[in-house]
């Protein structure tokens, strides 16, 4: 008997979403003393039919995953300016001032956090990833190394601590126990306080084939019809929502205490939920058709890379993001293809992507080997990553963009 269940609802999950195949963890990247060791799971989505929350299982535990993390906030200037630019906006907006508090659940490095340090408005950052955490505290940006919960939240409050602000950037998918978390925030939270989140929106993943978002550190992808559902339920209310750019799409939420009668619902609410149900997000017809979209990305990419290496022309990537993991495994791209990738990281450079074993160097590897082509793998981050390497037009070189459709850009 299946026994697959849906985080939030409980319901029972049979219909797939969109099925790719065996992978392993995105961010587990190998040295070559791992290759024999390494680890494959499912890497299937299902769609609650109930709820129309899609999700994946949980493969493995977020200890596992996230207790030791390679990806580091701080690598981005588009991110780091989109976290300049939320501290200067939130900061009016709620007139926070020294006796406030800002706690920040996954806080990373404290790319984010540092901006309200120097406003001297106290923080809190909550992160799991030792190794990422000690970057932050190093920057003496306090930090908290645990799995936010609504457990470590009853202690937070018992000893004083209570937020005007809790924000939470790209985490609200990393958590397989959705409603116990989502209670944490509520704990945590001072009566007339604010709750923002941002996520990857799921009319946009849709909408421009972003497949490749999908992978086992996301357990859930969410719609605001979806979400508005979980929030009434634990009784927060969702009163504004900002549509963003980062991530291919984003969505930011504003939340609040239901009983907090200071602040009235937004258009934007309405003006997105609207434009998700013209899309077709309360129909299950519109998720069983996604799939074939996906396989047409495949065999078009593939076909490049095989043609190019037909013709004795390089490709390399640009990049290790643990989307462009999931786009070379289901698209059983290899190193027979694929050069090389580069990526600003120190922690991932010397190191190999996972499943496919692609080397990972220094960005100037580039100038070095001059190739023919390069994939930009983070296409999120595509105008800053073209700008920054446009030298390679001095040879002839051209850019490859995977997604939304595979397209070659001088």
């Amino acid at each position: 008997m299946d026994s697959r269940k849906c985080r939030f609802c409980n319901c029972p999950l049979n219909r797939v979403f969109i099925d790719l195949d065996e992978s392993p963890l995105a961010n587990s990247f190998l040295k070559e003393s791992d290759f024999n060791t390494e680890k494959f799971y499912p890497l299937c989505t299902y769609l609650c039919e109930n709820c129309f929350l899609v999700q994946l299982e949980e493969q493995e535990t977020p200890e596992n995953i996230f207790s030791n993390y390679a990806y580091f906030s701080s690598f981005s200037t588009t991110w780091l300016k989109h976290a300049q630019d939320f501290v200067e906006m939130i900061t009016k907006r709620l007139s926070l001032n020294n006796q406030s508090l800002v706690i920040e659940i996954a806080s990373n490095d404290g790319y984010l956090l540092q901006n309200f340090i120097k406003k001297n408005i106290s923080v809190l950052g909550i992160e799991p990833a030792r190794n990422v955490a000690k970057a932050a505290m190093d920057n003496r940006i306090p930090t908290l190394v645990k799995f936010f919960n609504s457990k470590l939240a009853k202690k937070l409050t018992k000893d004083g601590t209570i937020a005007d602000l809790i924000i939470g950037n790209n985490v609200l998918a990393h958590v397989p126990c959705l409603n116990d978390f989502i209670d944490g925030l509520k704990i945590l939270l001072k009566p007339s306080g604010v709750i923002t989140l941002e996520f990857p929106h799921l009319l946009q993943l849709m909408k421009n084939n972003q497949f490749d978002t999908i992978y086992h550190e996301h357990f859930s992808y969410f719609s605001l019809l979806t979400v508005k559902k979980i929030f009434d339920y634990h009784d927060l209310k969702i009163f504004e929502v900002d549509e963003l750019s980062t991530h291919g799409g984003s969505l930011r939420l504003f939340v609040t205490h239901n009983e907090n009668n200071d602040v009235d619902e937004h258009p934007s609410v309405r003006l997105i939920l609207d434009k998700e149900k013209k899309f077709g997000l309360d129909k299950l017809d519109t998720y069983t058709n996604f799939p074939k979209k996906i396989f047409c990305i495949k065999k078009d990419l593939t076909n490049f890379l095989e043609k190019a290496k037909n013709n004795s022309q390089s490709v390399v990537c640009y990049g290790a993001p643990a989307k462009g993991n999931t786009l070379l495994n289901f698209c059983k791209i290899s190193n027979k293809l694929i050069q090389y990738t580069v990526d600003k990281s120190t922690q991932k450079q010397k190191m190999f992507l996972p499943g496919n074993h692609i080397p990972i160097y220094q960005p100037d590897m580039i100038k070095k080997t001059k190739p023919d082509y390069i994939l930009i793998l983070p296409w999120n981050l595509k105008d800053e990553i073209m700008e920054e390497v446009k030298y390679i037009r001095e040879w002839g070189g051209k850019f490859v963009i995977p997604i939304p459709e595979v397209k070659i850009l001088n």
